[in-house]
């Protein structure tokens, strides 16, 4: 999912004074329906499926993210950063859940892009955990902890897994700090420069052959 809105982010008319939003939704299908199971995807109302932008706010807006199967394109805007924003976040939710990646853009090495993806807050339990704690914490904490489990039983600790495991669908991003490097090499990444293309026929090959590639 996240090859469509990537590239039509990336590849959108330049030097253009407006931000704005549109997209192309096609009726869902069985296909669509199986993806619904798929890392990163939820469904809606009505059986729709949904991925999310990356920015909680907008998925909020949007009624839950991204409609599955969608062209999503937006317009850059030369005085503020808001585009970039978005598709460094949608990219970044797509790293993290392990989706194929397709990025095309017209800079020499569009590889380098990839490292101002950012990471998302709070992106393991362990993270939330030592941050509620507290840079100070001490044994005391680990034998709260203990006696929590001890009490409340395993019931509630899967239950909380499975609560952090929905809320991964609409994670904040820090954007002081960049995705972990690791997270690049276990998945199918391409990227692909149109900075010297006299036309787009090249690019549709290259999304062609990626497509064909894809369970």
């Amino acid at each position: 999912y996240t090859l469509a809105a990537a590239m039509a982010a990336a590849t959108s008319g330049q030097g253009g004074q407006t931000l704005g939003l549109s997209s192309f939704s096609r009726a869902a299908s069985p296909q669509a329906s199986s993806s619904s199971n798929a890392a990163g995807v939820k469904l809606g109302p009505n059986g729709a499926a949904f991925v999310s932008s990356g920015i909680p706010d907008l998925d909020r807006i949007l009624g839950g993210g991204f409609l599955l199967g969608s062209v999503v394109m937006v317009m850059e805007d030369s005085d503020a950063p808001h585009h970039l924003l978005l598709l460094r976040s949608f990219m970044a939710k797509g790293v993290v859940h392990k989706q194929p990646l397709l990025f095309a853009g017209p800079m020499k090495e569009p590889r380098l892009f990839l490292g101002t993806l950012p990471a998302p807050v709070a992106s393991s339990k362990e993270d939330r955990q030592q941050r509620a704690m507290g840079a100070g914490a001490s044994d005391e904490g680990l034998r709260i902890a203990w006696q929590y489990k001890k009490y409340f039983g395993e019931e509630k600790t899967s239950h909380a897994e499975n609560r952090d495991n929905t809320q991964e669908f609409s994670n904040d991003f820090d954007l002081r700090k960049p995705l972990e490097r690791h997270l690049f090499n276990a998945q199918h990444i391409e990227c692909v420069t149109t900075q010297d293309a006299d036309s787009l026929t090249d690019l549709q090959d290259r999304c062609s052959t990626f497509l064909s590639k894809l369970p």
